[in-house]
Order: C-alpha cells, then sequence, then structure tokens
C-alpha cells in the first residue's frame, strides 16, 4: 500500500498517523520528492481500512500494491534510485562503465589492466577472487588473495572494485570491497541476501540463468527488506535453445525493470555473448535500450586467461568500445 500525503501535512497529524501504523506492526519507507511525500507501507496491510486513511485530511491519495515486491517497485518510489560508490554514481543519468577481467591471475595483470581501462573511461574495476565454476576442476580463483591484489589495483588507479561474493562466510574478506557482486546462480540463495541486506554496501544482484523479472525484483526486495537499499540489478542472459551464443542477451528487460522498479539497471553483454566479438554491439545495443551502464571483461591476454578469455575484450577494443558508448549514452539522454 501507498500513502500519498498533501503537500506541507500538519505535524501531530502526520505523527499519530505514523504511530498508529507502526502500533500495526506496519513500516514505513517515505519517499519525499518536490511536490509530494509518499509513504510506502510494508507488512501485513491486508486488514488497514482504506478508506479510513484517505478520509485524513494530511492524505491525498492511498492505492493498494499488487506486486508482491515493495520496496524495489517504482511505485513506491517514483523517482530513479541513484546508488553512491566512492566518488561515482549507477543510475541518475550518469553513465557506469565497470571493466576488468573474469578473474583475478596476478598483481601485474591486474593492476596492468584496471590502468588501461580507468584510461579508457572506465568508473569501476571487475575482477573475480571466488569462482563458480561449473566444474570442479576448473580454475576456482584465488580467494582472499584475490581480493587483496583487487585492493592494490584500487590504490594504484583509485577505481572502485566489483566482485562476487559465493557464500556468507566470506565477508570477512571484503571490507575492502566497494560492490558486492551476487551472481547468476546466487540469486536466489535467499539466505545470503538476507545477510546482505544487513549491510549498507551496494550490491549489484544478476539475474538467474531462467529467472522471471518478477523472480529478479522479489531477490532484491529480499536484500532491500533488510535495510540495504542499495541494490543494482544485472542482465546478463539467459538461458534458452539457441546455443549459438553462451546465453541469450534479453535487452527487454533493459525498459521492462525501468518500468517496475526504480533501481538502475545494468548489463553484462560478456556473459550473454560469450564470444568478443558480440560484446561490442550488445553493449550498444543494451545503452540504447536505457540501460545505466556495462559490466564488461577486459583482459590483456586472452588467449592465456585463466577464465573466459574467448568473451573478454582486448583493452585497445574496450578502448574504442568505451568512446562509443559515451557518444550513445549522449545521445539517449538528450
Amino acid at each position: 500500500m501507498i500513502v500519498i500525503l498533501k503537500k506541507n501535512p500538519d505535524q501531530q497529524q502526520l505523527d499519530r498517523l505514523r504511530s498508529w501504523l507502526e502500533e500495526r506492526h506496519i513500516a514505513i519507507h517515505p519517499t519525499v520528492g518536490v511536490n509530494q511525500t509518499i509513504w510506502g507501507l510494508v507488512g501485513d496491510t491486508s486488514h488497514l481500512d482504506i478508506n479510513l486513511i484517505a478520509s485524513l485530511d494530511i492524505v491525498d491519495d492511498v492505492k493498494r500494491v499488487q506486486e508482491p515486491y515493495k520496496n524495489a517497485n517504482r511505485k513506491f518510489h517514483p523517482a530513479d534510485t541513484v546508488v553512491k560508490v566512492g566518488s561515482t554514481t549507477v543510475g541518475g543519468g550518469s553513465l557506469t562503465l565497470i571493466a576488468g577481467p573474469c578473474s583475478v591471475e596476478s598483481e601485474e595483470q591486474i593492476c596492468t589492466i584496471a590502468q588501461q581501462v580507468k584510461a579508457s573511461g572506465a568508473t569501476m574495476l571487475r575482477g573475480g577472487a571466488f569462482k563458480p565454476r561449473t566444474s570442479p576442476y576448473s580454475f576456482q580463483g584465488l580467494r582472499n588473495e584475490g581480493i587483496r591484489l583487487l585492493s592494490i589495483a584500487k590504490k594504484v588507479t583509485g577505481l572502485p572494485i566489483v566482485t562476487e561474493i559465493m557464500d556468507a562466510s566470506q565477508l570477512d574478506c571484503f571490507d575492502d570491497v566497494d560492490v558486492i557482486q551476487v551472481g547468476a546462480r546466487n540469486m536466489q540463495n535467499f539466505e545470503l541476501l538476507k545477510v546482505l541486506g544487513e549491510l549498507r554496501k551496494p550490491i549489484l544482484l544478476k539475474r538467474g540463468l531462467s529467472a522471471t523479472y518478477e523472480e529478479l525484483l522479489m531477490s532484491a526486495e529480499y536484500i532491500m527488506a533488510g535495510g540495504n537499499e542499495n541494490v543494482i540489478l544485472c542482465e546478463r542472459g539467459v538461458r534458452t535453445f539457441e546455443t549459438y551464443t553462451r546465453n541469450t542477451m534479453d535487452v527487454t528487460a533493459v525498459p521492462v525493470l525501468k518500468q517496475l522498479s526504480h533501481l538502475p539497471v545494468l548489463v553484462d553483454p560478456s556473459h550473454a555473448a560469450g564470444k568478443y566479438k558480440l560484446v561490442p554491439p550488445l553493449a550498444k545495443a543494451a545503452l540504447a535500450a536505457g540501460a545505466d551502464g556495462l559490466i564488461i571483461e577486459v583482459h590483456n591476454d586472452p588467449e592465456h586467461a585463466l577464465c573466459d578469455g574467448p568473451q573478454s575484450l582486448r583493452p585497445e577494443v574496450f578502448d574504442k568500445l568505451a568512446g562509443d558508448l559515451r557518444a550513445i549514452h549522449e545521445l539517449v539522454h538528450r
């Protein structure tokens, strides 16, 4: 349920309404706009008399929200959410470019790539330390050492770092991580999402391999219900009957998620395509569809990469692409 308040409501009446709702175990999530204030009511609102609330002098309108996701719902929060990450932001018209290797392999590798992508205009550095792999015999990442090396690259370049968590037990290693990524396989790891909801650190939530839009938003709801509203959605391709590409990038997800939710939306064309030649056109399509930014894999020696070399761009290719993406972003936001 959402309660739209009149402009400059009487404070005493406002306090009485708040107390009345809290006595009924209803949490209030206020959104203060220029012309109106919206209260999003979270909890069991089925027993609330909508007509009684609407009759109050301070209330302009009351509406029930049918969707099961409340905090992530645009009806609760009409304005786009902007997530602050260090000195940069995600959403609100800014262009977010997250770039780096699939896996951290060495200090020289991650620092070299970090400097190269920063020179091309990347706003954040990505790199896998804990790697969820289909095969138990594949490279599993450098784990704690990988995060230490990412922290060195962060000191060298000043770029905020983004890396994936696989289990809540790893959280102690993530103190220096600026954005915690939840991968497709963990999108519905609800116990992990609950723990991340207790943080106030930005969470990059990737869509599952076969997840619907509502399922993605319900996973975001798990995090936000815990009090962490710093959630960034990410479309990374879904599994279809097509086998030519690694996954199928769902461009439709961008405008649909923008319509349903106020959260920023990024796209990962690298995991969607699985082939580096397809990454630039997919990245451009994502921005043209209204995405707030991209997360792209970049490696200075893809042929010898320990993970996902075939989908990684060389730094010089990323540099050219970044220039094209800035031009598209400027055109879309005119």
